[in-house]
């Protein structure tokens, strides 16, 4: 491969070595199964209600419950609620989640099990998107402050039997990163790992470590050069795994299971949350779901192959094809499905008007159905021999990603330029469950840029549900854009306004504009951040006030809830004009 890689096998499934970590006796990491867990959205001074929530979280499987924790007394009221959860039979790690305080995280220490730290905003101020010019002795010094401040908590951690997340969010490096490193890939990499050569220096091994973004692809190219950097500098803590501000419904879902199973099929991660802008309790079968359907790769008969020579894990490009009509080359990845009812989800190609030849009756133009098996030297020898052909690849090994990955690699190798669409059938009874498995498998191979299609069957489920899928993996993965994207928070207790209702409002009144981001933000932790990526972005201010921006600048402020939708659809309406 062409960038320094980890021990990560491409075809064959293993779990990345890791540190164990205890969190209230819940043990993560170090080869234990996978944990699940979500975040409330209760006020954490609410005691009562953040008591209820957490238990349908734990009813439903969470393994771990993660609470914001604005200041001190919300700290210290973690104690109340799980003194309450344990007269209730539910003794269930909780999580204290800062931001802009570090001496929150030290009172946390004293009642949370574990407390998250995010490094954009631990000792650095709040990002304002200012650039500053720091001279290396000036670096320094702020790294020195750094230290000195985490080391405090990190004693205090030590103190009390605690453990830390450091959870880097793309949406909120420091101003101190974006201007040494910018808004990259190593900045972002660089931001966690300033935290953890601290948590190693200082023998501290009781810690998870996330980072997350909106967008899937760099969420999964991220964590990839985190997992290098941290192997190359000796550190092998476990990882958290979840993509910010999924949103709901299909496309939240979809979106999530892209990111976090492209890891997963790479033995990354060692806890996950789905965050879905829906109640927290919803997102634990998601991510069981995903877990379990990853999990029994385990131990699967080996894939023999080699990456072709030139593949970047960490920054893939698409491979490189010759175009068959509207199938590879520069074109989008093309759907092949059903006929839909539904105009926005019409399939490019409609499977039952395709033949598929297999080797033997291969021909000039032909659509040819492949696997690894096939791919004997003569068999390559006569695709390379055709002229405009599409191979549909497929594969019913127990590892469909590692093996459908080897046929790509193969034919690169082989010098083959077909153009190539993923064939993968089903028998799912849900379609709930066919959304996140065909993400789960679809969604790594065009981060990997090793698909020009994706052609998707189940025995269940109508042309319109189907082809929505795949539309939906193409969009997770920005590989094709057929409709309106939401950049969605979940919400917590720090969320200024009714996210789920008013996400639901702008959905109907935006869904037609194709192509376009719209951030729906409960508060500004990550809020402006993540609009960088987006082109519109509707953010609680305060209580009942909510603030309006165009890209990264705030362009209304503290504008009354029950006006703000308005004016956000007047802003992208004069906009448009």
């Amino acid at each position: 491969m062409s960038t320094r890689q980890t021990d990560i096998n491409l075809f064959n499934y293993s779990r990345r070595a890791t540190v164990e970590v205890n969190v209230g006796g819940v043990k993560i990491g170090n080869g234990h199964a996978i944990k699940v867990q979500s975040m409330t959205n209760t006020g954490t001074m609410d005691t009562e209600g953040s008591v209820e929530q957490v238990i349908r979280i734990v009813d439903k499987g969470g393994e771990l419950v993660r609470l914001t924790t604005q200041g001190n007394r919300e700290a210290v009221n973690l104690g109340n609620i799980k003194e309450q959860l344990v007269a209730r039979g539910y003794n269930v790690p909780l999580v204290a989640d800062v931001h802009f305080n570090a001496s929150v995280a030290d009172t946390a220490t004293k009642y949370a099990d574990k407390v998250r730290v995010n490094p954009g905003n631990y000792v650095d101020t709040a990002r304002t998107f200012k650039h500053i010019d720091y001279t290396d002795a000036e670096y320094a010094d702020e790294l020195k402050r750094l230290r000195e401040r985490f080391v405090t908590f990190l004693n205090l951690c030590k103190a009390e039997g605690k453990a830390v997340r450091v959870g880097v969010n793309h949406g909120s490096l420091s101003d101190r990163i974006m201007s040494r490193y910018g808004d990259t890939p190593s900045g972002v990499v660089e931001s966690c790992m300033e935290f953890l050569r601290i948590c190693r220096d200082e023998n501290f091994n009781d810690v998870v470590v996330s980072i997350k973004t909106s967008n899937t692809t760099m969420m999964v190219t991220t964590v990839r050069r985190l997992v290098r950097v941290m192997a190359e500098e000796g550190i092998s803590y476990p990882l958290h795994l979840g993509v910010t501000e999924a949103g709901d419904a299909e496309d939240g879902r979809i979106k999530s299971a892209v990111g976090i199973a492209a890891l997963l099929a790479d033995g990354i991660g060692d806890t996950l949350r789905v965050s879905l802008a829906e109640a927290p309790e919803n997102e634990i079968p998601v991510a069981k779901e995903l877990v379990d359907y990853i999990a029994v790769r385990d131990g699967h008969a080996p894939i023999e192959s080699q990456p072709y020579d030139g593949f970047n894990y960490e920054e893939p490009v698409r491979r490189a094809t010759t175009a068959v009509g509207i199938v590879g080359g520069e074109n989008v990845p093309v759907v092949v499905g059903g006929v839909a009812d539904d105009e926005s989800v019409k399939a490019d190609f409609i499977a039952s008007d395709i033949k598929v030849c297999d080797m033997a009756d291969a021909v000039d133009g032909a659509f040819v159905g492949i696997t690894l098996d096939a791919l004997t030297a003569e068999n390559v020898e006569k695709i390379k021999s055709l002229k405009d052909v599409v191979l549909v690849a497929s594969s019913s090994h127990a590892n469909p990603v590692g093996e459908l990955r080897a046929v790509v690699h193969k034919l690169v190798v082989e010098g083959v330029t077909a153009p190539v669409v993923i064939y993968r059938a089903y028998k799912e009874n849900s379609v709930d469950t066919l959304r996140l498995k065909a993400a789960a498998d679809l969604g790594v191979l065009l981060i990997d840029g090793l698909a020009d299609g994706l052609w998707l069957e189940n025995s269940a489920g109508t042309a319109t549900e189907i082809n929505s899928i795949s539309f939906g993996i193409l969009q997770a993965t920005r590989a094709r854009i057929s409709k309106t994207e939401y950049i969605a928070c979940p919400g917590c207790g720090r969320t200024m306004y009714d996210l789920q209702g008013t996400l639901a409002r702008i959905k109907a009144a935006t869904a037609h504009l194709k192509g376009l981001k719209i951030g729906v933000m409960g508060c500004i932790v990550n809020g402006p951040g993540e609009m960088a990526d987006a082109d519109y972005g509707y953010v609680g201010a305060a209580r009942g006030k909510v603030s309006l921006y165009r890209r990264k600048e705030c362009v209304e402020k503290n504008i009354p809830e029950e006006e703000a939708i308005e004016r956000l659809l007047q802003l992208i309406d004069n906009d448009r004009k």
